[in-house]
C-alpha cells in the first residue's frame, strides 16, 4: 500500500466531485478540500480500515472495488456490501464520533484500488464555511437509510430467488459490461460471499443460480455472471 500527499493529486481528478455526498458542491468549493485529501493505493486483500478502529476518517473510493465485512466472535466473516468508484466509505464515525469504534472492515477486492480520505476536523471546518452543503449530505445519508430499510424488508418478505434476482440486477447496474449477447457482470465474489450478499445459504443460492441458468436468464463464468434476460430477473424479483 502506498500513500500520496494531497499536493500530488491533480485538481482535475478531484474524486469528491464524483460522489453522491458531494454531488451538489460547486467545483471551487470542493477544491478547498484538496490540500487536506490523502490518497492510497491498495492491493487485493489490503484493509482500508478494520472493525474496531477508532479513527474519524471519511473515505472515497476512486477506482476498484471494496467490500465491507464483519467478523463474529467465533471468527466467521460476513459480507455486508460491495462498493464501487465514487462511493463513500466509513462515514459513520465521522458524523457520530462518540458512537464507538468502527463496526465493519473495508477490504480491497482488486489490485490497484485507489482511495482518498479526509479527516473529520478538516471536513467539519469546511462545513462551517459552507453550511448549505450539510443539508445535501443529510439528504444523501437519508437515502442510504432508506436503502438499508428496503434491504431489511427484502430479507423479511422476499424469497431467496427474488432476492438473488434483485442482487444480480443491482450488481449488473453497477459493474456490468455490455456484450453482444448480454451483460457481463464481474462480481469477484466467492460462492459463500454471493450467498452472504443475498442473505441465505450457499446451497440455496446455488440452487437458484442453477435454475436461472437452466431457464436461459443467466450464465455463470467463474466469478462473473452473464445476464441474458434482465426482464425475467426483474419479473422474478417482484414476485
Amino acid at each position: 500500500m502506498s500513500v500520496s500527499k494531497p499536493n500530488e493529486m491533480p485538481e482535475e481528478s478531484n474524486t469528491l466531485l464524483h460522489t453522491a455526498l458531494f454531488a451538489q458542491v460547486a467545483p471551487d468549493q470542493a477544491e478547498e478540500l484538496l490540500p487536506y485529501l490523502m490518497e492510497t493505493t491498495l492491493d487485493k486483500g489490503d484493509f482500508i480500515f478494520r472493525e474496531g478502529d477508532t479513527d474519524c476518517r471519511l473515505y472515497v473510493l476512486e477506482s476498484g472495488k471494496v467490500k465491507l465485512t464483519r467478523t463474529s466472535s467465533d471468527n466467521r466473516v460476513q459480507l455486508l456490501s460491495i462498493h464501487a468508484r465514487g462511493e463513500v466509505l466509513g462515514e459513520i464515525p465521522v458524523f457520530d464520533p462518540t458512537g464507538g469504534p468502527r463496526t465493519a472492515s473495508a477490504v480491497a477486492m482488486t489490485d490497484d484500488t485507489h482511495v482518498v480520505w479526509l479527516e473529520r476536523d478538516a471536513l467539519f471546518g469546511w462545513l462551517d464555511k459552507h453550511p448549505r452543503v450539510a443539508i445535501n449530505m443529510l439528504q444523501v445519508m437519508a437515502a442510504r437509510m432508506r436503502s438499508n430499510n428496503e434491504h431489511i424488508s427484502d430479507l423479511v418478505f422476499m424469497d431467496v430467488p427474488a432476492r438473488l434476482a434483485k442482487t444480480l440486477l443491482n450488481l449488473g447496474s453497477r459493474f456490468g459490461e455490455p456484450m453482444e449477447d448480454g451483460l457481463l457482470v464481474p462480481h469477484d465474489l466467492t460462492q459463500e460471499e454471493m450467498a452472504q450478499l443475498v442473505g441465505s445459504s450457499r446451497e440455496t443460492v446455488n440452487k437458484a443460480l442453477t435454475d436461472f441458468s437452466n431457464r436461459g436468464w443467466i450464465a455463470r463464468k467463474g466469478r462473473s455472471i452473464v445476464i441474458y434476460q434482465p426482464g425475467m430477473l426483474i419479473r422474478r424479483s417482484r414476485r
